[in-house]
């Protein structure tokens, strides 16, 4: 199977895949992992904007690695999982650094970097240098399961251990490139996870899935879970010069390193916040709608509560909580997507 599979897969890729997404023009190592790095957990339609104003603002790791993290975050809110652009960031500047500005050719190496795991570091080695090296991102796994029939969920050491086996093996040293960007395609448009279409797949003769039927059932399916509901609630302060209170989170947990509104564990505590903090002649308003956003691991039930204030200052021993902001730089800074949405539909509506 294994020259078959190859030989059918770029047949169909020359003839049928994708070749005009912006990371396959002026092809390079930082371009592709930019395009990796960003893919992850996201559909390409989603990257293609981003990926266009990443690159526009930071052509090159020198761009990246010089540049203030609020910016790299900034051109990064929406996009989701920001580890991935705190990792991107620090990875730039250990590259610039300490290689030079080059990167590394070696899948070992590049594993070194922050934010680049086995199958990012192959699929940079063997798009950017034309080098055999192997992937195993979600779309392969998905085309290899069905492929060869592998029982059990990816998420199982075994099971993964198996699939990496397979890879290697199906890896051919030619056209390796062309094969990553192939087998990636073949499971974003063809071997989806709901509605495959096999009458299109140019391995449905080597499918052991499709001969037994059974396409839906591989990869199998993690047992899914009810995600837990969670109750945010944010503190809205405004004062008469038209700046709004931010901090910025810290790097660990959800929206990490990003501006937000100051938080409270209740509404009830909003009023022992100010006073703790020094706010003078404020006056809560009238909560906002609850903003409902779903993350991976649990939803959330955002509660916005404005309070209009005169022009104050935190008390010094508080200055590192935040700072007051105008209204007006609101742009330039890096907001999770729902605050995002906030201010937009607050302040400009």
């Amino acid at each position: 199977m294994t020259k078959a599979f190859s030989t059918k897969l770029l047949h169909w890729f020359d003839q049928f895949g994708r070749h005009d997404l912006p990371w396959q023009k002026q092809k390079t190592a930082y371009r592709v992992w930019l395009s990796e790095i960003m893919l992850q957990q996201t559909q390409v339609k989603t990257v293609i904007d981003y990926f266009h104003r990443f690159i526009t603002r930071f052509p090159n790791i020198k761009t990246l690695a010089t540049a203030d993290i609020d910016a790299v975050l900034q051109l990064w809110a929406g996009l989701g999982y920001y580890a991935r652009a705190r990792n991107l960031h620090r990875a730039a500047q250990i590259i610039y650094q300490d290689y030079n500005g080059r990167f590394p050719r070696t899948v070992e190496e590049l594993q070194q970097l922050p934010g680049i795991g086995r199958s990012t570091a192959g699929a940079i080695i063997a798009i950017a240098f034309g080098n055999k090296a192997v992937i195993l991102d979600g779309n392969v796994k998905r085309v290899l399961s069905r492929v060869h029939a592998v029982s059990g969920s990816p998420t199982d050491k075994t099971v993964m251990d198996t699939l990496w086996a397979i890879a290697e093996k199906l890896t051919p040293s030619e056209r390796v490139g062309d094969y990553t960007q192939a087998i990636m395609d073949l499971g974003a448009t063809l071997c989806t996870r709901q509605q495959p279409r096999c009458g299109e797949c140019p391995l449905q003769s080597l499918c052991k899935a499709h001969r037994l039927n059974r396409v839906l059932d591989f990869p199998a399916k993690k047992a899914k879970k009810e995600k837990p509901k969670r109750d945010v609630h944010l503190i809205l302060l405004e004062n008469n010069l038209q700046q709004i209170f931010l901090h910025k989170r810290p790097d660990s947990g959800i929206w990490g390193g990003l501006w937000c509104l100051p938080e409270v564990m209740e509404k009830e505590a909003v009023l022992p916040w100010c006073t703790q903090h020094h706010i003078k002649k404020y006056t809560v308003q009238p909560s906002l709608a609850p903003i409902k956003h779903v993350l991976t691991h649990f939803a959330l039930q955002i509660h916005i509560h404005p309070v209009k204030c005169v022009v104050g200052k935190p008390h010094p021993d508080r200055a590192t909580l935040g700072t007051w902001t105008a209204l007006s730089t609101l742009t330039s800074l890096g907001f999770p997507a729902p605050i995002q949405k906030l201010f937009k539909r607050y302040y400009h509506d």
